[in-house]
Parts: C-alpha cells; sequence; structure tokens
C-alpha cells in the first residue's frame, strides 16, 4: 500500500473513521515492528482527522513512558492514577474530557489542549499503554470518537 491517506474533508466525522480504518489496517499488515505500527497510527489519526495531538504512551516500569506521537512536544512519564492518560490506566476504561481545565489533576503538557479522549491498550487483561488524543477545542470528542478510536486500538 502506498503510504498516502486518502480522505474528504466534505464528510462526516463518521465518515472519516470508516474511510480511515481500512487504511490503518493496510499500513500496519504485515509490519511486525510496534514502534513503526504506532508511529504510522498516530500520523494516520493526526492528519487524516485533523487533531492537535496523536500519541501512545507504553506502561514500562511501573510508568506510561511517551512513545510515538504527531503533535506539539508532550510530557515524556506519567504515573498510574495521574492525569487523563494515568487515569484511563488505572480504570482501564477510555476516558472522554470534554474540558480538561475541570479534570481533577489533568497534566497540561501543552496550555493549547482543550478536550481529550484516552482508551487503554489492553492485552490479556492488562492495560499495556494508552491511545491519547488532545484537541485544541473544548467537547471535541464524542461516542463516535470512541468507538473507532476503540477499533483502532482493537488493530494494535
Amino acid at each position: 500500500m502506498a503510504e498516502e491517506l486518502i480522505i474528504s474533508n466534505s464528510v462526516s466525522k463518521q465518515e472519516k473513521y470508516e474511510s480511515l480504518l481500512p487504511q490503518i489496517k493496510g499500513l500496519i499488515h504485515g509490519e511486525e515492528d510496534q514502534v513503526a505500527n504506532l508511529a504510522n497510527i498516530a500520523s494516520a489519526l493526526k492528519f487524516g482527522m485533523g487533531f492537535f495531538w496523536v500519541g501512545f504512551y507504553m506502561v514500562k516500569d511501573e510508568q506510561l513512558v511517551l512513545g510515538p506521537f504527531q503533535g506539539p512536544i508532550a510530557c515524556t512519564r506519567i504515573n498510574k492514577g495521574k492525569g487523563v492518560c494515568g487515569t484511563a490506566w488505572a480504570e482501564s476504561k477510555t476516558l472522554i474530557v470534554p474540558d480538561v481545565d475541570t479534570f481533577p489533576g489533568h497534566i497540561a503538557c501543552s496550555s493549547a489542549s482543550r478536550s481529550e479522549i484516552v482508551i487503554p491498550i489492553i492485552r490479556n487483561n492488562e492495560v499495556i499503554g494508552v491511545l491519547d488524543v488532545d484537541s485544541d477545542q473544548r467537547n471535541d470528542f464524542d461516542e463516535t470518537d470512541q468507538q473507532y478510536l476503540e477499533k483502532v486500538v482493537g488493530l494494535i
């Protein structure tokens, strides 16, 4: 597959995801290197959906450690239960935060971030990492994002 995304900006969010999912599958099909796959997924989501920041944090040494991402520089390590990412890890569930300024203990890696969705990556009933997506707009994530981003995580 060519390393080029084909996404129309004149369609709904759901239609963008539906177009993007098979392209992500094609990007990672047959590639066994996790870093390469996470990097391509982050890029595909950033540019395909127009998100402010997209990246992965992987569990290492009892912390979430920054992995491949697209966007402004980011926090390098996050403790379990801290911020949105650490809370999603601790609770093993997707978190949608409409306004990060109202989330107790939010870690402001970028002052431009306004809303966030974090999806845990679970293997063998254990969180091994999270997909973190930030927007520079409040209330930017909903159940559609959750549904499709959970499908993306399922591809990993």
